[in-house]
Protein backbone atom coordinates (compact mmCIF):
# COMPACT_ATOMS: atom_id res chain seq x y z
CA UNK A 1 0.00 0.00 0.00
CA UNK A 2 1.39 3.22 -0.76
CA UNK A 3 1.71 5.98 1.42
CA UNK A 4 -1.25 8.15 0.73
CA UNK A 5 -3.76 5.46 0.88
CA UNK A 6 -3.28 5.66 4.87
CA UNK A 7 -3.59 9.44 4.71
CA UNK A 8 -6.55 9.72 2.50
CA UNK A 9 -8.84 6.63 2.76
CA UNK A 10 -11.23 5.42 -0.08
CA UNK A 11 -14.05 3.15 -0.83
CA UNK A 12 -14.36 2.22 -4.28
CA UNK A 13 -17.94 0.85 -3.40
CA UNK A 14 -18.93 4.65 -2.37
CA UNK A 15 -18.25 5.79 -5.91
CA UNK A 16 -20.85 6.27 -8.45
CA UNK A 17 -20.13 6.31 -11.71
CA UNK A 18 -23.03 8.67 -12.70
CA UNK A 19 -22.12 11.85 -10.31
CA UNK A 20 -18.49 10.91 -10.02
CA UNK A 21 -18.80 12.42 -6.39
CA UNK A 22 -17.97 10.06 -4.01
CA UNK A 23 -21.55 10.85 -2.10
CA UNK A 24 -24.48 7.86 -1.78
CA UNK A 25 -27.08 7.86 -3.55
CA UNK A 26 -29.91 9.60 -1.24
CA UNK A 27 -27.86 12.56 0.03
CA UNK A 28 -26.78 13.35 -3.59
CA UNK A 29 -30.47 13.60 -4.27
CA UNK A 30 -31.03 15.78 -1.54
CA UNK A 31 -27.82 18.33 -2.37
CA UNK A 32 -29.00 18.51 -5.96
CA UNK A 33 -32.27 19.70 -4.90
CA UNK A 34 -30.98 22.46 -2.37
CA UNK A 35 -28.67 23.64 -5.40
CA UNK A 36 -29.29 26.81 -7.09
CA UNK A 37 -30.06 26.44 -11.02
CA UNK A 38 -27.53 27.44 -13.15
CA UNK A 39 -27.94 29.59 -16.22
CA UNK A 40 -26.25 28.44 -19.34
CA UNK A 41 -24.11 31.04 -20.86
CA UNK A 42 -23.17 31.15 -24.08
CA UNK A 43 -20.09 30.68 -26.06
CA UNK A 44 -18.22 33.67 -26.99
CA UNK A 45 -17.33 34.19 -30.59
CA UNK A 46 -14.12 33.50 -31.56
CA UNK A 47 -12.10 36.85 -31.07
CA UNK A 48 -9.71 36.30 -33.45
CA UNK A 49 -11.89 36.46 -36.42
CA UNK A 50 -15.35 38.58 -35.53
CA UNK A 51 -13.32 41.40 -32.77
CA UNK A 52 -13.81 44.91 -34.87
CA UNK A 53 -10.08 45.54 -36.48
CA UNK A 54 -9.19 49.18 -37.37
CA UNK A 55 -8.84 49.42 -40.71
CA UNK A 56 -5.76 51.66 -41.69
CA UNK A 57 -6.59 52.38 -45.02
CA UNK A 58 -9.42 54.98 -43.66
CA UNK A 59 -6.91 56.54 -41.41
CA UNK A 60 -4.62 56.97 -44.38
CA UNK A 61 -7.47 58.38 -46.55
CA UNK A 62 -8.29 60.86 -43.97
CA UNK A 63 -4.71 61.88 -43.77
CA UNK A 64 -4.09 62.30 -47.17
CA UNK A 65 -7.17 64.39 -47.12
CA UNK A 66 -5.05 67.48 -44.88
CA UNK A 67 -2.88 69.46 -47.08
CA UNK A 68 -0.12 72.51 -45.63
CA UNK A 69 -1.23 76.22 -47.42
CA UNK A 70 0.66 78.87 -47.10
CA UNK A 71 -0.69 81.27 -44.32
CA UNK A 72 0.01 84.82 -46.83
CA UNK A 73 -1.11 83.16 -49.97
CA UNK A 74 -3.97 80.93 -49.29
CA UNK A 75 -7.20 81.00 -51.73
CA UNK A 76 -8.83 83.60 -49.63
CA UNK A 77 -5.95 86.01 -49.26
CA UNK A 78 -5.98 89.58 -50.20
CA UNK A 79 -3.27 89.82 -52.15
CA UNK A 80 -4.17 91.22 -55.35
CA UNK A 81 -7.18 92.22 -56.73
CA UNK A 82 -8.23 89.22 -58.83
CA UNK A 83 -8.23 85.86 -57.34
CA UNK A 84 -4.90 83.09 -57.26
CA UNK A 85 -4.62 81.74 -60.99
CA UNK A 86 -1.30 79.33 -60.34
CA UNK A 87 -0.62 77.31 -57.36
CA UNK A 88 2.98 76.46 -56.39
CA UNK A 89 4.13 73.33 -54.85
CA UNK A 90 6.99 73.07 -53.08
CA UNK A 91 9.03 70.62 -52.08
CA UNK A 92 7.92 70.07 -49.13
CA UNK A 93 4.65 69.92 -50.54
CA UNK A 94 3.16 73.31 -49.22
CA UNK A 95 1.14 75.16 -51.16
CA UNK A 96 0.86 78.29 -52.28
CA UNK A 97 -2.08 80.26 -54.22
CA UNK A 98 -0.75 83.13 -56.49
CA UNK A 99 -1.36 85.23 -59.19
CA UNK A 100 0.53 84.84 -62.55
CA UNK A 101 0.42 88.93 -63.62
CA UNK A 102 2.69 89.40 -60.70
CA UNK A 103 4.83 87.03 -61.03
CA UNK A 104 5.19 87.45 -65.22
CA UNK A 105 5.70 91.15 -64.41
CA UNK A 106 8.63 90.66 -61.65
CA UNK A 107 10.22 88.06 -63.55
CA UNK A 108 12.42 88.00 -66.71
CA UNK A 109 12.07 84.40 -67.52
CA UNK A 110 8.72 83.52 -66.77
CA UNK A 111 9.22 82.60 -63.12
CA UNK A 112 11.99 79.96 -64.20
CA UNK A 113 9.80 79.02 -67.02
CA UNK A 114 7.58 77.45 -64.68
CA UNK A 115 4.40 80.43 -65.51
CA UNK A 116 3.03 80.33 -69.09
CA UNK A 117 2.50 82.97 -70.49
CA UNK A 118 -0.96 82.51 -72.44
CA UNK A 119 -3.36 81.66 -69.07
CA UNK A 120 -4.12 78.08 -69.23
CA UNK A 121 -7.70 77.76 -68.61
CA UNK A 122 -8.10 74.69 -65.74
CA UNK A 123 -10.34 74.62 -62.48
CA UNK A 124 -10.71 77.12 -60.00
CA UNK A 125 -7.30 78.31 -58.39
CA UNK A 126 -4.95 77.41 -61.94
CA UNK A 127 -2.92 74.62 -62.81
CA UNK A 128 -0.34 73.14 -59.81
CA UNK A 129 3.23 74.16 -60.52
CA UNK A 130 5.91 71.83 -58.88
CA UNK A 131 8.60 73.84 -57.89
CA UNK A 132 12.26 72.55 -56.45
CA UNK A 133 12.72 75.05 -53.31
CA UNK A 134 11.50 74.49 -50.15
CA UNK A 135 8.91 76.66 -48.56
CA UNK A 136 10.62 78.89 -46.36
CA UNK A 137 12.37 79.85 -49.52
CA UNK A 138 9.70 80.32 -51.55
CA UNK A 139 8.09 81.93 -48.93
CA UNK A 140 11.05 84.58 -49.06
CA UNK A 141 11.35 85.08 -52.49
CA UNK A 142 6.98 85.59 -53.07
CA UNK A 143 7.07 88.28 -50.19
CA UNK A 144 9.82 90.14 -51.87
CA UNK A 145 7.22 89.92 -55.41
CA UNK A 146 4.30 91.26 -53.72
CA UNK A 147 7.00 93.79 -51.71
CA UNK A 148 5.73 92.51 -48.18
CA UNK A 149 7.70 91.89 -44.98
CA UNK A 150 8.30 88.20 -44.06
CA UNK A 151 9.77 89.91 -40.82
CA UNK A 152 7.51 87.62 -38.57
CA UNK A 153 8.17 84.22 -40.00
CA UNK A 154 11.68 85.11 -38.72
CA UNK A 155 13.86 82.99 -40.84
CA UNK A 156 17.54 82.33 -39.97
CA UNK A 157 20.23 84.27 -41.71
CA UNK A 158 21.32 81.35 -43.70
CA UNK A 159 17.26 80.59 -45.30
CA UNK A 160 17.17 84.58 -46.15
CA UNK A 161 21.18 84.03 -48.11
CA UNK A 162 19.26 81.17 -49.83
CA UNK A 163 16.62 82.44 -50.84
CA UNK A 164 18.35 85.70 -51.85
CA UNK A 165 20.85 83.52 -54.08
CA UNK A 166 17.67 82.17 -55.75
CA UNK A 167 16.41 85.06 -57.54
CA UNK A 168 18.63 85.43 -60.06
CA UNK A 169 16.97 81.57 -61.16
CA UNK A 170 13.77 82.95 -61.09
CA UNK A 171 14.41 85.90 -63.03
CA UNK A 172 14.66 88.39 -60.62
CA UNK A 173 16.44 91.21 -60.22
CA UNK A 174 18.29 91.75 -57.15
CA UNK A 175 19.53 95.49 -57.25
CA UNK A 176 15.62 96.18 -57.94
CA UNK A 177 14.67 94.02 -54.72
CA UNK A 178 17.60 94.77 -52.11
CA UNK A 179 17.50 98.68 -51.97
CA UNK A 180 16.82 100.71 -48.91
CA UNK A 181 13.27 101.40 -49.90
CA UNK A 182 12.40 97.77 -49.95
CA UNK A 183 11.09 95.09 -47.11
CA UNK A 184 13.95 92.43 -47.82
CA UNK A 185 16.91 95.15 -47.79
CA UNK A 186 15.38 96.27 -44.19
CA UNK A 187 15.21 92.25 -43.24
CA UNK A 188 18.72 92.04 -44.24
CA UNK A 189 20.27 94.48 -42.79
CA UNK A 190 18.88 93.61 -39.32
CA UNK A 191 20.80 90.63 -39.28
CA UNK A 192 23.85 92.59 -39.63
CA UNK A 193 24.76 92.70 -36.05
CA UNK A 194 25.36 89.21 -36.02
CA UNK A 195 26.27 87.96 -39.01
CA UNK A 196 28.10 91.05 -40.20
CA UNK A 197 31.14 89.92 -42.69
CA UNK A 198 28.89 87.06 -43.95
CA UNK A 199 26.50 90.05 -45.12
CA UNK A 200 28.81 91.85 -46.26
CA UNK A 201 30.03 89.10 -48.40
CA UNK A 202 26.71 88.63 -50.00
CA UNK A 203 26.48 91.95 -50.60
CA UNK A 204 29.89 92.47 -52.31
CA UNK A 205 29.25 88.64 -54.38
CA UNK A 206 25.84 90.19 -55.73
CA UNK A 207 27.35 94.05 -56.19
CA UNK A 208 24.85 95.34 -53.54
CA UNK A 209 26.80 98.33 -52.61
CA UNK A 210 23.70 99.83 -50.51
CA UNK A 211 24.00 97.15 -48.70
CA UNK A 212 27.60 96.88 -48.16
CA UNK A 213 27.55 100.25 -46.91
CA UNK A 214 24.97 99.92 -44.29
CA UNK A 215 26.96 96.50 -43.32
CA UNK A 216 30.46 97.93 -42.90
CA UNK A 217 29.40 100.02 -40.04
CA UNK A 218 29.41 96.54 -38.02
CA UNK A 219 32.45 95.50 -39.36
CA UNK A 220 34.94 99.06 -37.73
CA UNK A 221 35.85 95.98 -35.05
CA UNK A 222 36.15 93.22 -37.02
CA UNK A 223 39.81 91.87 -37.29
CA UNK A 224 40.97 91.33 -40.42
CA UNK A 225 43.40 89.17 -40.16
CA UNK A 226 40.51 86.45 -39.19
CA UNK A 227 39.42 86.63 -42.98
CA UNK A 228 39.14 83.36 -44.30
CA UNK A 229 39.90 82.33 -47.79
CA UNK A 230 36.12 81.30 -48.87
CA UNK A 231 35.34 84.74 -48.02
CA UNK A 232 37.79 86.50 -49.84
CA UNK A 233 36.82 84.87 -52.80
CA UNK A 234 32.93 85.57 -52.03
CA UNK A 235 33.91 89.31 -51.50
CA UNK A 236 35.96 89.81 -54.24
CA UNK A 237 39.12 92.20 -55.23
CA UNK A 238 36.52 95.46 -54.93
CA UNK A 239 34.91 94.96 -51.85
CA UNK A 240 37.98 93.86 -50.04
CA UNK A 241 40.23 96.70 -51.14
CA UNK A 242 37.25 98.40 -49.89
CA UNK A 243 36.76 96.76 -46.73
CA UNK A 244 40.34 97.81 -45.95
CA UNK A 245 40.69 100.92 -47.41
CA UNK A 246 37.61 101.22 -44.52
CA UNK A 247 40.20 100.57 -41.39
CA UNK A 248 42.88 102.26 -42.90
CA UNK A 249 40.96 105.38 -44.09
CA UNK A 250 39.65 105.95 -40.51
CA UNK A 251 42.44 105.58 -38.91
CA UNK A 252 44.14 107.85 -41.08
CA UNK A 253 41.19 110.63 -40.92
CA UNK A 254 41.65 109.88 -37.01
CA UNK A 255 45.51 111.38 -37.52
CA UNK A 256 44.75 113.79 -39.53
CA UNK A 257 42.06 115.36 -36.95
CA UNK A 258 44.35 115.13 -34.17
CA UNK A 259 46.93 116.69 -35.44
CA UNK A 260 46.27 120.49 -34.99
CA UNK A 261 46.71 121.65 -31.60
CA UNK A 262 44.41 124.10 -29.49
CA UNK A 263 44.75 127.46 -31.40
CA UNK A 264 46.97 129.91 -28.75
CA UNK A 265 45.17 133.09 -27.57
CA UNK A 266 46.82 136.76 -27.17
CA UNK A 267 50.02 136.60 -24.96
CA UNK A 268 49.12 138.10 -21.34
CA UNK A 269 51.36 139.01 -17.89
CA UNK A 270 50.78 135.72 -17.02
CA UNK A 271 50.50 133.46 -19.69
CA UNK A 272 53.13 134.28 -22.43
CA UNK A 273 53.97 132.09 -25.76
CA UNK A 274 56.51 130.21 -23.64
CA UNK A 275 53.72 128.90 -21.44
CA UNK A 276 51.35 128.17 -24.48
CA UNK A 277 53.56 126.25 -25.89
CA UNK A 278 53.80 123.63 -23.11
CA UNK A 279 50.35 122.92 -23.93
CA UNK A 280 51.23 122.23 -27.70
CA UNK A 281 53.66 119.96 -26.59
CA UNK A 282 51.08 118.31 -24.58
CA UNK A 283 48.65 117.83 -27.33
CA UNK A 284 51.35 116.44 -29.39
CA UNK A 285 52.24 113.84 -27.28
CA UNK A 286 48.93 112.79 -25.98
CA UNK A 287 47.71 112.61 -29.70
CA UNK A 288 50.45 110.65 -30.71
CA UNK A 289 49.20 108.50 -28.24
CA UNK A 290 46.21 108.01 -29.63
CA UNK A 291 47.25 108.18 -33.10
CA UNK A 292 49.43 104.90 -32.52
CA UNK A 293 46.24 102.93 -31.02
CA UNK A 294 44.29 104.22 -33.64
CA UNK A 295 41.48 101.63 -34.41
CA UNK A 296 38.26 102.29 -37.03
CA UNK A 297 35.87 101.79 -33.78
CA UNK A 298 37.65 104.03 -31.67
CA UNK A 299 35.06 105.37 -29.48
CA UNK A 300 34.38 109.00 -28.87
CA UNK A 301 34.38 108.45 -25.17
CA UNK A 302 37.86 106.95 -25.64
CA UNK A 303 39.15 110.19 -27.38
CA UNK A 304 37.84 112.40 -24.44
CA UNK A 305 39.51 110.36 -21.39
CA UNK A 306 42.86 110.63 -23.62
CA UNK A 307 42.70 114.60 -24.04
CA UNK A 308 40.70 115.91 -21.78
CA UNK A 309 42.62 114.80 -18.49
CA UNK A 310 45.18 117.76 -20.11
CA UNK A 311 42.77 120.32 -18.59
CA UNK A 312 43.49 119.41 -14.67
CA UNK A 313 46.99 120.54 -15.39
CA UNK A 314 46.08 123.82 -16.92
CA UNK A 315 46.10 126.97 -14.62
CA UNK A 316 45.85 129.88 -17.25
CA UNK A 317 41.57 130.28 -18.08
CA UNK A 318 41.67 131.16 -21.39
CA UNK A 319 44.27 128.37 -22.42
CA UNK A 320 41.61 126.06 -20.43
CA UNK A 321 38.78 127.12 -22.57
CA UNK A 322 40.95 126.61 -25.63
CA UNK A 323 41.70 123.32 -24.82
CA UNK A 324 37.83 122.40 -24.05
CA UNK A 325 36.86 123.73 -27.50
CA UNK A 326 39.65 121.93 -29.36
CA UNK A 327 38.41 118.57 -27.88
CA UNK A 328 34.58 119.60 -28.03
CA UNK A 329 35.54 119.95 -32.01
CA UNK A 330 37.47 116.81 -32.20
CA UNK A 331 34.86 114.87 -31.31
CA UNK A 332 32.41 116.38 -33.48
CA UNK A 333 34.55 116.13 -36.67
CA UNK A 334 35.06 111.99 -35.37
CA UNK A 335 31.86 111.52 -34.95
CA UNK A 336 30.12 112.75 -38.76
CA UNK A 337 33.30 111.04 -40.48
CA UNK A 338 31.20 108.78 -42.87
CA UNK A 339 31.78 104.94 -43.89
CA UNK A 340 30.09 105.07 -47.01
CA UNK A 341 32.61 107.78 -48.29
CA UNK A 342 35.73 105.50 -47.08
CA UNK A 343 33.90 102.63 -49.15
CA UNK A 344 33.55 104.40 -52.28
CA UNK A 345 36.72 106.45 -52.16
CA UNK A 346 40.19 104.93 -52.96
CA UNK A 347 42.37 106.22 -50.46
CA UNK A 348 46.57 106.88 -50.81
CA UNK A 349 47.62 106.65 -47.40
CA UNK A 350 50.68 108.67 -46.08
CA UNK A 351 53.35 106.32 -44.60
CA UNK A 352 54.96 109.83 -43.38
CA UNK A 353 52.65 110.87 -40.66
CA UNK A 354 54.59 112.84 -38.57
CA UNK A 355 53.43 115.43 -35.77
CA UNK A 356 54.30 118.60 -35.30
CA UNK A 357 55.92 121.04 -32.35
CA UNK A 358 57.08 124.07 -32.08
CA UNK A 359 59.97 123.64 -33.98
CA UNK A 360 61.09 121.01 -36.63
CA UNK A 361 58.38 117.84 -37.36
CA UNK A 362 59.25 114.79 -35.77
CA UNK A 363 58.36 111.42 -37.37
CA UNK A 364 55.85 109.85 -35.62
CA UNK A 365 57.63 106.38 -35.99
CA UNK A 366 59.82 107.86 -33.35
CA UNK A 367 57.32 109.15 -30.87
CA UNK A 368 55.37 105.88 -30.83
CA UNK A 369 57.52 103.82 -30.16
CA UNK A 370 57.06 105.18 -26.60
CA UNK A 371 53.69 105.34 -27.15
CA UNK A 372 52.98 103.90 -23.57
CA UNK A 373 54.90 106.67 -21.51
CA UNK A 374 53.77 109.56 -23.94
CA UNK A 375 50.37 110.69 -22.17
CA UNK A 376 52.18 110.77 -18.53
CA UNK A 377 55.43 112.93 -20.02
CA UNK A 378 52.35 115.25 -21.47
CA UNK A 379 51.05 115.72 -18.37
CA UNK A 380 54.43 116.42 -16.99
CA UNK A 381 54.76 119.65 -18.79
CA UNK A 382 52.25 121.07 -16.59
CA UNK A 383 54.37 120.20 -13.52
Amino acid sequence: MQEWDTTIPFSPDSYDSDGQDGLPSAKRSSYRARRQPVTQVPTPPDSMNNSPVCDDSSNSSDDSMFVSVSTTFYPGAQNHSLPPDVTLLTQDNVFFYVHSPVLLAASTNCFRSLIPVVPVSVKEHGPIVHVAESSPIMNIILHTVYDMSCTHYTPSFDTLATAVKQFPAYGLDLKTYVTPQRPLFTHLLSQAPLYPIELYALASYFNLYDLAVSTSSHLLSYQLSGLSDELVDRIGPRYLKRLFFLHIGRADALKRILLPPPPPHPPTPWCGFEEQKKLTRAWALASAYLAWDARPDLSVGSVESALSPLADHITCQLCKASLNERVKNLVVQWSVVKVSSMLASSYSISSNFSVQFDSPSIPAISVVRTCSALLPAALAFFS
